[in-house]
């Protein structure tokens, strides 16, 4: 509680990244200093601590056009309304 983490282990800014990603900009795509202004962070602290978090916890996506939430974000912050197009939901078969 006293770094307000959440049941997945999101602080205030992952949350306020996905919060401002969806319901500001529709769940994106949106470009780093574009969101980086929204939350007022420096770009380079999203890059380079929030953003592979959350790319970890499948809540975001990186695409040639910008950050994009995935359904698992909007399912996560309760709102209606996800894509039904499963960005970074997609799975890959790596040769062995």
């Amino acid at each position: 509680e006293l770094y307000e983490v959440d049941s997945l282990g999101l602080d205030r800014i992952d949350r306020a990244l996905l919060d401002v990603l969806i319901n500001r900009f529709g769940g994106g795509p949106v470009g780093l200093s574009t969101l980086a202004v929204s939350v007022a962070e420096e770009p380079e602290t999203i890059e380079s601590v929030s953003e592979p978090f959350l790319v970890r916890m499948g809540m975001l996506a990186r695409t040639p056009r910008g950050r994009v939430a995935t359904a698992a974000a909007w399912t996560h912050l309760g709102v209606a309304g996800a894509p039904t197009d499963s960005v970074g939901q997609e799975s890959f078969d790596l040769p062995l």
